[in-house]
């Protein structure tokens, strides 16, 4: 009976094969790094009830303070490292965005550091980069870091140390497009902020006039369970008025 059934496993179609019925089909083998994330992924959404708040954030100063920064520099800042900076600002003020379940999900274990992971995309798929203590980083120190980690990811992929210990992860898209999104939250962390494309929109001004401002459209993904509704918006508000300003 063994030997059978393992025949009839072996015997039976696969799904590439039962498609090739109906035309030509090429199969793609997912990457080391698109399988982790797959793995990952599967296991994070029917495991954590997550979900998603929307805010947008007033950038205008900050971008003119960031491009005035720019000027004579040979690598250009963009304004990642700023989201990064709100970021520590925000999980110092609301440190259970900064926590971990345990293993049986009945305690928070609250971290006192502050290592943010960032999405990097890469030819052989997207793999999230940790920096380490940014909150004992300036602007400056965080661009010139994620840079390196980001080229090394693409050219020859991250180490252990490279891809592990984060506690928030921020993936923007912003140079690729989109309004908004609903990223998945990375366990054991318990949030994941996305950031999508900048857009200017109108506001009325103090004469009553019409002036356009620079508005970053930011998505908060949480943990339920570590997390609350009001919580989640106080959270992406105070990153609003950290990032309305130029920071450091």
């Amino acid at each position: 009976m063994k030997d059978e059934a393992r025949l009839s496993d072996t015997s039976r179609p696969t799904l590439a094969r039962m498609l090739a019925e109906f035309g030509e089909v090429e199969v793609a083998p997912l990457s080391k790094y698109g399988t982790l994330a797959a793995q990952r992924l599967a296991r994070s959404w029917p495991q954590t009830p997550q979900v998603t708040h929307h805010d947008t954030a007033d950038i205008t100063e900050l971008e003119a303070a960031r491009k005035l920064a720019n000027e004579g520099r040979a690598r250009r800042l963009t304004s990642l490292p700023y989201l990064l900076k709100a970021v520590v600002s925000g999980l110092k003020a609301f440190p259970a965005f900064n926590a971990a379940f345990d293993s049986e999900g009945r305690q928070l274990i609250l971290r006192r550091y502050f290592n943010l992971g960032v999405a990097i995309d890469t030819p052989n798929g997207l793999v999230v980069g940790v920096l380490r203590r940014c909150d004992e980083k300036s602007i400056f120190e965080l661009a010139e870091e994620m840079a390196a980690l980001s080229a090394k990811a693409r050219a020859k992929g991250l180490s252990y140390d490279e891809v592990t210990g984060g506690c928030f992860t921020v993936s923007a898209l912003g140079g690729l497009g989109g309004t908004a999104f609903t990223p998945i939250v990375n366990p054991p962390e318990v949030a994941i902020l996305g950031a999508a494309r900048l857009r200017e929109e109108p506001r009325r001004g103090s004469d009553g006039g019409v002036e356009w401002r620079l508005r970053l459209p930011l998505s908060l993904s949480y943990d339920h369970r570590a997390i609350n509704g009001a919580d989640a918006a106080r959270f992406l508000s105070h990153l609003c008025a950290q990032l309305q300003s130029p920071l450091d």
